[in-house]
């Protein structure tokens, strides 16, 4: 277990070299932390089709990062967090930042509520819910999802959720023109960022409403 950790720790300091992110040893300890109980919990419950440690560093963990310096405000809410994605690596590295973490599967918000426990994270909320069940009583100054098949649902079913200046932010893989046309003309696209992620095959794009 220790010699994983180590070759982890090994491998996420040299993928950090690529971006421009300033992440503390802390943090860096927790991130790979993190992998190791999603590799830990995916032999029983099957959380993500990625097996291999070292690609879960790459695809789950950089992928969610690089979003970091394009956060604006102090509460997020990540819907269809999966197995935590992108919300529990960003509340990492966003300690000062609140973050609720929202799925409809009992096993995944089981998964997250024992990674908050494991990390010592105080800045995670998780919360077992359908997104159009969930009527928080304060909203949020960014939305994000990882998982979301298109901008339009996203927004369609998601809508209550941001303050009035709140942002969307879809973590997409190609970004499509046609999914912006298909949107209620209330959301407007404010950015579209070309993400760069080291190692990862494809592209990647932050699509921001």
């Amino acid at each position: 277990m220790a010699n994983l950790e180590l070759q982890l720790t090994d491998k996420l300091k040299t993928l950090l070299k690529q971006t421009a992110l300033s992440v503390t040893e802390q943090q860096q300890q927790q991130l790979v932390k993190l992998v190791l109980l999603i590799d830990k919990w995916n032999k029983a419950y099957n959380l993500t089709s990625v097996r291999d440690p070292q690609e879960m560093l790459v695809k789950h963990i950089l992928d969610s990062i690089v979003v970091s310096p394009y956060l604006q405000g102090n509460r997020f809410i990540d819907v269809g967090t999966g197995p935590g994605l992108p919300g529990l690596p960003l509340a990492i590295v966003n300690p000062q930042k609140q973050f609720v973490l929202l799925d409809s599967l009992g096993k995944r918000i089981s998964f997250i509520r024992n990674a908050i426990r494991g990390l010592g994270l105080t800045n995670v909320e998780p919360v077992l819910s359908r997104v159009e069940d969930y009527h928080p009583d304060h909203q949020f100054d960014g939305v994000l999802s990882r998982a979301f098949a298109s901008l339009k649902d996203m927004t369609d079913w998601c809508h209550h959720l941001p303050k009035s200046d709140g942002l969307f932010y879809a973590l997409k893989g190609l970004y499509h023109e046609e999914e912006v046309k298909e949107l209620n003309p209330q959301f407007k696209v404010k950015n579209v960022i070309k993400l760069e992620v080291p190692e990862l095959t494809g592209e990647r794009h932050l699509v921001i409403l």
